[in-house]
């Protein structure tokens, strides 16, 4: 039996549908690279050439036009089983699938989610994680119910998603218990030439903590950057630098990782959102998860 890759059939559905490879990719937040890559191994497997050049614009072929209408019908039933899955009067548990973004800290996304566990009836919880331009993509097409994530989706991503912010709170510097009580005294000044632990520089708390040390003067020793916090609070437990994490999680984080505080980053703010394709929220699930997070998140208080 002969399989129709559905990822090919979307992107070329995409471009023929906003008239350019440029458009779709401004609209997946894709390369156009990636989208005309995608659209020739369509091609080569059908054997058929779905769009020709005129001018500085691409037309569908007639087959391509022919195409084209099937992927209108089999995308908006995909769009149509979800609604009807999610609407249907039955026993058998929901079904939320959550991307989550690589910044996120682990233990944020297991209490933003945890809501959604205690429901009833029940929730059978999917998540993924990868990059935001992959999430969006996948909301998209719903694929994922929602993404969290720790950076609002902005204007240039032509995506059709809506932000619904979680809440903030403030960050404090946590390190092992030797490094934490040397960088007690004179903090933040005993910043300066310290060891320390930072997420990569695509991150929103990365920039705010850049600006963070560039107030306070001090230039720490940056030992490591990662992609996974949990890993960076494995560093950090060992003793091989200083860290920031959200108060929200302040106290999970002493507990398992056996750690302590050094200070407050005064003026440092985290921010979470609930990326999704609805304007008001309606899922069940993600409703506990925005209303325990946004009551929640209101009262974090920072480590002492």
């Amino acid at each position: 039996m002969e399989w129709l890759n559905y990822h090919h059939l979307f992107y070329f559905w995409m471009v023929a549908r906003e008239g350019s490879v440029a458009q779709a990719s401004r609209e997946l937040n894709l390369t156009p690279q990636t989208i005309s890559a995608q659209i020739r191994t369509l091609e080569s497997y059908l054997d058929e050439q779905l769009f020709e050049r005129r001018g500085r614009r691409l037309h569908l072929t007639g087959v391509g036009q022919f195409v084209f209408e099937y992927a209108e019908t089999i995308f908006a039933t995909g769009r149509e089983m979800l609604d009807a899955l999610r609407k249907r009067p039955s026993g058998a548990p929901m079904k939320l699938v959550v991307g989550v973004t690589d910044a996120m800290p682990k233990l944020v996304v297991h209490r933003l989610l945890q809501p959604a566990l205690e429901l009833d009836p029940p929730v059978r919880l999917a998540v993924t994680e990868a990059p935001a331009d992959e999430l969006l993509a996948d909301l998209a097409v719903h694929r994922v119910d929602l993404v969290l994530t720790d950076a609002p989706v902005t204007p240039r991503v032509k995506v059709r998603a809506y932000n619904h912010q979680l809440g903030e709170c403030g960050v404090t510097f946590m390190a092992a218990p030797k490094l934490a009580a040397t960088l007690r005294k004179d903090f933040p000044r005993s910043l300066d030439g310290a060891p320390v632990l930072l997420p990569t520089s695509d991150t929103m708390l990365r920039r705010s903590l850049d600006s963070y040390f560039e107030r306070h003067r001090v230039r720490p020793n940056i030992v490591g950057e990662f992609a996974d916090s949990a890993l960076m609070k494995v560093f950090g437990q060992h003793g091989n630098g200083v860290f920031a994490i959200p108060d929200w999680v302040t106290a999970a984080v002493q507990e398992q990782y056996h750690v302590e505080p050094v200070g407050p980053a005064e003026g440092v703010v985290e921010r979470f959102y609930a990326i999704s394709v609805e304007r008001r929220l309606k899922h069940p699930a993600v409703v506990a998860i925005s209303e325990a997070a946004r009551n929640d998140l209101g009262h974090s208080e920072p480590a002492r």
